[in-house]
């Protein structure tokens, strides 16, 4: 394949699947500029693997997995320990008290340690099964079932009013 055939086929990709990483690690991260960061990493780690990454059965999930480990690696980091100081703006399309709710769970969800953040936005809003969560992780399945489990009882008691969190993602 030449040069010029590769990389338009990963301009192609990396159009693509933007969207949905951003999604993602904007989730994880709770900070849009923080999330466009991460997305540029990941997208560039792909790229300098490209050859092989087209190859695999989903690039598309390796995307992910390099996103959240890149996620992961940042959060590892002295320096990451920085807040945004701006909350979240609410949405016009929803009702008020479901911006409340939302901010609240997104608020708590910043709270979770990185690793439990991670396993929540993958088995939830990613909706991976446990096996795909754990491989994306490097984790073992019990693991991933174990730190949902906690995180989702954080959630909940963030929330307080007994209502499903992770629907309201």
């Amino acid at each position: 394949m030449t040069a010029a055939r590769a990389l338009d086929e990963f301009q192609g990709f990396a159009r693509a699947v933007t969207p949905r990483l951003f999604r993602s690690a904007l989730l994880m991260s709770g900070d849009w500029h923080l999330a466009e960061d991460l997305v540029q990493t990941a997208l560039g780690k792909v790229f300098a693997s490209w050859s092989r990454v087209r190859r695999a059965d989903s690039p598309d999930a390796y995307a992910h997995t390099v996103l959240m480990r890149s996620y992961i690696s940042h959060k590892r980091l002295r320096r990451s320990s920085e807040q945004p100081v701006a909350a979240l703006p609410d949405t016009a399309d929803a009702s008020a008290a479901d911006n409340a709710l939302r901010l609240t769970l997104l608020a708590a969800l910043r709270e979770l340690p990185p690793r439990d953040r991670a396993v929540v936005v993958l088995r939830y809003w990613e909706d991976r099964s446990v096996q795909e969560t754990a491989s994306a992780l490097g984790m073992t399945q019990s693991s991933v079932r174990n730190r949902s489990s906690r995180a989702l009882a954080r959630l909940r008691k963030a929330i307080g009013d007994g209502r499903d969190s992770v629907a309201v993602l």
